[in-house]
């Protein structure tokens, strides 16, 4: 599947994931729809369709935003150096559609690989294990966990 930045729907975002994919936003925390999701599936950049995070790979981190250890197509995601706002972070930006996601920290599990990736929700699109075959995601599903 190719993914790309696609203008019909960066201009059907609406006005919060377009603040935060397009103007390098961020959510308040505790209010993106995905924070307490625990449905399994995966994460997609809401502008390209990129596959970027699993159900699997997410946690509470306690944060306020949505969590996870790690990307789930590491080519997906490209991190920059950011210097806003008097702090030195490192932001996440999807690789396709350079949607800006959020940031990433060294403070997640150990056990998991130390990172904290700490995304806004305006930036994603889940979609459910059901859904993934259909959406053209099937090559995914190993990565996501069965729930009982």
């Amino acid at each position: 599947m190719a993914y790309e930045r696609n203008p019909d729907v960066v201009a059907a975002l609406d006005p919060e994931q377009y603040r935060v994919t397009q103007e390098n936003g961020t959510e308040r925390p505790g209010s993106g729809q995905y924070l307490s999701n625990k449905a399994p599936g995966i994460y997609v950049d809401i502008v390209s369709g990129e596959p970027l995070f699993a159900s699997a790979d997410k946690y509470e981190s306690g944060c306020g935003w949505p969590s996870f250890t790690k990307p789930i197509e590491p080519a997906h995601v490209i991190e920059l150096r950011d210097v806003s706002h008097g702090m030195i972070r490192t932001e996440v930006r999807s690789t396709h559609g350079d949607s800006h996601l959020g940031h990433v920290f060294p403070d997640g599990p150990q056990d998991r690989g130390g990172l904290r990736y700490c995304i806004n929700s305006a930036s994603l699109r889940f979609i459910h294990r059901d859904d993934m075959e259909a959406e053209g995601y099937g090559a995914y599903l190993q990565q996501v966990e069965d729930v009982a």
